[in-house]
């Protein structure tokens, strides 16, 4: 693959640099020899402040009329100064309130009071990646919020705020652990593979890569490996975008068929200099207890178990029921082992201002998190951003340059104790013997916090930046160019003191271990850009050309060392008896792109979007490194009509959209087409082996996704009641598979594209109403609902292949095929299920034919925002409907020595009993066997529907006559606050069992601006 001199010696960086540095003192310099034959009039130095009649507004903008060179923006107190004639008139614009007109009548200080104005609305200015559009004129799919959502919730996951705010954006938290991930899936899953539905993310115009950077061996404490993006600080963002369509995708080609997440950081504010401060301290506890057995209701199942065994003397390893253990003991271990209380701390500030030419934003923070685990642990987390912009006075040269550095130290406990806190015997001994160590009874109990002695470690540094610099050439046109760099380390460590064990064992520190993971990722992007706007009568023309030119370097190597003098020498591998490298790898990705956009306006009526991109990518074999994308959307703003305002004066707003096109997907790794080689380890004659490990394949390419949508968006009665709604169907084929191939060719599979098609068909829904507005009083209420259906279309040869029992044609991917339980025997009190092929045998392969889908029917949210004078209520209810394992899933046959969920009382002990529960048993085999089949029958899979009240803030603006020179606001904040559900587990949301859910979190908050 060929790649451009463009990257030589970054030649052409400096040009564009130094030109337009050039230009702008130029055009500067021509423009100050006209200022000597001005005229000056008297000036005055006008002050103010601008409220909405009961809290000051920051942000404000404000102009002189005629003079466009003089303008303001209102501080974080809502303050102003402005230099204006006595004769001049100021206009003042807010987002959301109605432009006014205020004469300056020789006054040297003004209040403004602005009146809200929902129509404003369509006039916000969207980010839709390589360019902004208004609202109103949008043809594609494009989701929002903003920083004031995002302040009301104590959260360190960027990805955590997006939960039920967004249509079509399904976000679900993998665990409770401080620094744990999320997964994303916008518009259902498109690919077969399980890590190649992630959206593109892009922040401040510079991709990130959400590829984890953690490994099994180091991040045992989770259920997914460690997720990059906790690096971002949620509190430096100002907006989050999705696109979700074709129209609004496509420009992004080979990225974009999973959505793309736009994440913009704040940027600096004009006016004098202003300091921001805020402290958040909150407090989270394990949202709810699963419901397990007590222990007068334990024994009395131990000891069924064992004379439905026909047992009388009980074995010598029972020792919870062979007098061993306190049979009077009552312990709730759930209580004991993930009942603690984690501490939550954030130190936030910022100092921002500058003129109308440059300002800045200079911003630092740090968080603190601790854990609901015996033991201390924590993980912190702080950064910095740094945003710098500049004008030239000419308004002709434009720099902006955004920094932000975060530093991540965590040491957590290298095991999750949520499933032995489920399962744990509830008079097993007490964890610490009278002299405060690990209590080992005797050897007669498994401590189950000894892991703890144990910790995973890690440090990560990242680094993202980001500068654009752009000059208006006239006639409409506007040369600009992105450059980005991103950096990213990190050294995790999973310590294992022999200490873990008990020390009846005798083994000392010659059994210690360490695992270390290191991680290095670094990226650099350029994007030169040519735009064209013109205007003519009622028709309005934009034109975009762009390239695109990014490299991605990856270096990863995981270590194991065993053996050390003493556990104080464990985080040093070279003081180690043995040392292994398991595994060493480096990659170079390299992509380039040219991409172009077109749209026609008339009217602000009829509007056609034209997006294309052609993309080159280093993951595809030579003649499939190529590959062309495009996309078109139109709309219609009919209420802009004539006849719509002469006759429906109650329509506010009315437009029909619709787009069609195709977007790619390339998130397969690097070199999987190629022939590639890895160590053996094993030698011969002193010289490590190498061994093949995949085959070459020539025709290894893209995947493809094609999207339709077609929306209608309605404002009535002054836009105080808005609606979408929007249809779609995303067709996702070229999957990119391993294909199975035959024994004999020492590989079980090649990396191809399978003419498999997946569909995702579904339709989104949005409705904004602003309840109530009357005197002090404010209410407003959002709510969006999604409902999607997956399925896979065509698969060929899935009946020969080995994903035969994964995937079922006509139904969606995630689905599980499980044995279908048809009751208990009433005679046997064994469970019973249904014989599919009808040879008397129940097998896996041939009898495991009942789908479940664990898809969700439909989720959304409800949000309500209140306001009343300087107090604010916001809350926001999370509902999903679902189906998910229940208490039955992966559970031990009841009778042995585990404890159980509650229900299982409720189980057959005589003939004609109907249960649900089979009898106990201790070692019978055949209910043992029938407990298997029953935690995989459609018997553990129930309903998992839940509505979460998601979080809550109630805040309070303390008063401008008791603050004075300042501003302060007091807030109280609750995290996952009450979950409705009938699910009968710890967590309706979570898709792995075992690990810690999220935690319910109370937080009080103080914001203060000088």
């Amino acid at each position: 693959m060929n790649y451009f001199s463009f990257y030589k010696d970054g030649k052409a960086l400096y040009c564009l640099i130094f030109t337009g540095i050039l230009l702008s003192f130029s055009s500067s310099s021509a423009k100050s020899l006209n200022r000597h034959f001005n005229v000056v009039y008297q000036q005055n130095q006008v002050q103010g402040t601008v409220t909405d009649g009961e809290n000051v507004l920051p942000g404000v903008s404000i102009s002189v009329k005629n003079k466009s060179n003089l303008n303001a923006v209102t501080d974080y107190n809502g303050q102003f100064s402005i230099t204006a004639s006595p004769d001049d008139v100021l206009i003042v614009s807010f987002l959301g309130f109605k432009t006014i007109h205020v004469p300056v009548s020789a006054r040297n200080r003004i209040n403004i009071t602005l009146q809200y104005d929902t129509t404003t609305l369509q006039e916000v200015k969207i980010n839709a990646g390589y360019y902004t559009v208004k609202e109103s004129d949008r043809t594609g799919n494009i989701a929002r919020i903003t920083s004031k959502d995002i302040q009301t919730q104590p959260v360190s996951n960027v990805l955590s705020v997006m939960q039920g705010r967004m249509p079509g954006v399904n976000v679900t938290q993998n665990t409770g652990m401080p620094g744990g991930g999320f997964t994303i899936e916008i518009r259902g899953k498109n690919s077969l593979r399980s890590d190649g539905n992630n959206p593109l993310y892009i922040i401040d115009g510079v991709p990130y890569s959400s590829q984890s950077i953690g490994s099994t061996f180091t991040s045992s404490n989770m259920p997914v490996e460690n997720s990059p993006l906790n690096s971002i600080n949620p509190s430096d963002i100002e907006t989050i975008e999705v696109l979700k369509d074709a129209d609004a995708t496509a420009i992004y080609g080979s990225r974009g068929a999973n959505g793309v997440v736009l994440i913009t950081t704040k940027k600096g504010t004009e006016g004098k200099t202003s300091f921001s401060a805020s402290y958040v301290y909150g407090l989270g506890r394990v949202t709810r207890f699963k419901d397990v057995l007590e222990t007068p209701q334990y024994l009395t199942m131990r000891r069924e178990a064992f004379a439905n065994d026909g047992v009388t003397q009980y074995p010598a390893s029972a020792y919870d029921i062979n007098g061993t253990w306190d049979q009077n003991r009552n312990t709730n271990w759930q209580k004991e082992l993930i009942g603690g209380v984690a501490g939550y701390s954030n130190l936030q500030a910022s100092l921002t201002g500058g003129s109308s030419q440059t300002n800045f934003l200079l911003s630092g923070n740090y968080a603190r998190e601790s854990t609901v685990f015996p033991g201390d642990f924590d993980y912190v987390k702080a950064g910095g951003h740094l945003n710098l912009n500049h004008e030239s006075e000419s308004k002709k040269f434009n720099v902006n340059f955004s920094v932000i550095y975060t530093a991540q130290f965590s040491g957590l406990p290298s095991v999750d104790l949520t499933q032995i806190s489920t399962r744990l015997a509830p008079n097993a001994p007490a964890l610490y013997d009278a002299s405060g160590n690990l209590n080992w009874e005797n050897n007669t109990f498994a401590n189950p916090v000894a892991p703890l002695e144990g910790k995973t470690k890690s440090t990560t540094y990242d680094l993202l930046a980001n500068a654009l610099l752009s000059y208006k050439l006239g006639s409409g046109f506007t040369l600009s160019s992105s450059f980005g760099y991103s950096d990213l380390n990190q050294e995790q460590l999973n310590l294992q003191p022999h200490t873990i064990l008990n020390p009846f064992f005798g083994l000392g520190s010659e059994v210690s271990s360490l695992y270390t993971n290191l991680v290095n990722r670094t990226s650099w992007i350029a994007e030169p850009q040519l735009s064209y706007k013109n205007s003519h009568e009622k028709w309005t023309m934009e034109v975009l050309l762009g390239t695109t030119f990014q490299q991605q370097k990856g270096d990863r190597q995981l270590n194991n060392a065993t053996g050390f003098a003493s556990n104080s020498l464990i985080e040093n591998p070279s003081s180690a008896a043995t040392f292994r490298v398991l595994s060493s790898d480096q990659n170079v990705y390299r992509y380039s792109a040219a991409f172009t956009r077109i749209n026609l306006n008339w009217d602000g009526k009829y509007i056609l979007n034209l997006t294309g991109r052609r993309d080159a990518s280093s993951r595809f074999g030579p003649g499939r490194q190529i590959a062309h994308f495009g996309a078109a959307g139109a709309a219609w703003v009919f209420s802009r009509e004539n006849y719509i305002k002469e006759n429906l004066d109650f329509l506010s707003f009315a437009k029909i959209r619709t787009s069609y096109g195709t977007s790619g997907n390339d998130q397969i790794g690097d070199y999987q087409f190629l022939d590639t080689y890895s160590t053996s380890g094993l030698n011969y004659a002193g010289i490590s082996g190498l061994q093949p490990s995949r085959l070459f394949n020539p025709n290894f390419g893209w995947e493809t996704n094609v999207k339709f949508e077609a929306g209608l968006e309605t404002g009535f009665l002054n836009d105080r009641i808005f609606t979408t709604v929007s249809w779609f169907t995303n067709k996702s084929s070229n999957q990119l598979v391993g294909v199975p191939l035959p024994g004999t060719t020492g590989f079980q599979s090649i990396q191809a594209n399978l003419d498999a098609v997946v569909q995702n068909k579904g339709i989104e829904f949005t409705i904004r109403t602003l309840n109530l507005k009357s005197g002090h009083f404010s209410w407003t209420t959002n709510l969006n609902l999604t409902s999607i259906k997956n399925k896979l279309l065509s698969f060929p040869g899935l009946a020969a292949s080995t994903y035969k029992n994964q995937y079922v044609i006509g139904m969606p991917l995630n689905i599980l095929k499980v044995y279908q339980y048809t009751g208990l025997n009433p005679a046997t009190g064994i469970y019973q299920f249904k014989d599919v092929n009808g040879d008397g045998n129940i097998t896996a392969a041939d009898d495991k034919q009942t789908i479940k889908d664990l898809n969700p029917k439909f989720y959304g949210g409800l949000q309500n925002q209140l306001r009343y004078r300087n107090l604010e209520l916001d809350f926001l209810f999370q509902f999903v409907k679902q189906e998910n394992f229940n208490e039955n899933y992966a559970n031990p046959m009841p009778g042995t020595m585990v404890n159980q969920p509650s229900g299982v009382t409720y189980h057959w002990m005589n003939p004609g009993d109907s249960g649900p529960y089979q009898g106990y048993s201790n070692s019978n085999s055949i209910r043992n066997l029938a407990n298997s089949r029953y935690s995989q029958s459609d018997a553990s899979i129930s309903d998992a529907s839940f509505i979460r009240l998601k979080n809550i803030s109630l805040s309070y603006q303390l008063p401008k006559e008791w603050t004075k020179n300042f501003s302060c606001r007091l807030s109280f904040l609750g995290q996952n606050v009450l979950t409705l559900t009938r699910y009968k587990g710890i967590d309706p949301e979570f898709k792995s069992a075992g690990y810690l859910p999220p935690l319910r979190i109370y937080s009080t908050a103080v914001n203060i601006t000088f």
